[in-house]
């Protein structure tokens, strides 16, 4: 099975979801470091699509500049999808693709969703 993970090495929750793959016999794993290899906006946008997520709801507002960009309060769904393309710490993490879908893995046990 392929799996890919949009990682952020210093996030906890994406770590122990990445051990999680690599530690699951036959996974054929692509990891992207987002912070390092952008995503596009519409792999972005089809990542929340497919996870049954809106946007909002893939916004990371802890840690991130997300109030001060005025994202918290009265932002459309394209402005907080061009935020996030323009500043990718703005996206929840982490996400994983598979052939059985996509889940924002938080907690990581839902990882095991798509596996």
């Amino acid at each position: 099975m392929k799996a890919t993970i949009w990682h952020n090495p210093d996030c906890g929750t994406s770590r122990k979801t990445l051990a999680i793959l690599q530690d699951s016999p036959g996974i054929e794993l692509t990891v992207i470091e987002y912070r390092k290899q952008p995503f596009t906006r519409d792999k972005l946008e089809q990542l929340i699509a497919d996870a049954g997520l809106s946007t909002r709801e893939a916004l990371r507002t802890r840690g991130s500049p997300a109030e001060e960009l005025g994202l918290i309060e009265g932002a459309s769904a394209d402005e907080i999808l061009d935020a996030m393309v323009l500043h990718p710490i703005l996206v929840e993490r982490p996400f994983v693709e598979t052939h059985k879908g996509v889940r924002l893995c938080r907690p990581q046990e839902k990882v095991f969703e798509i596996l």
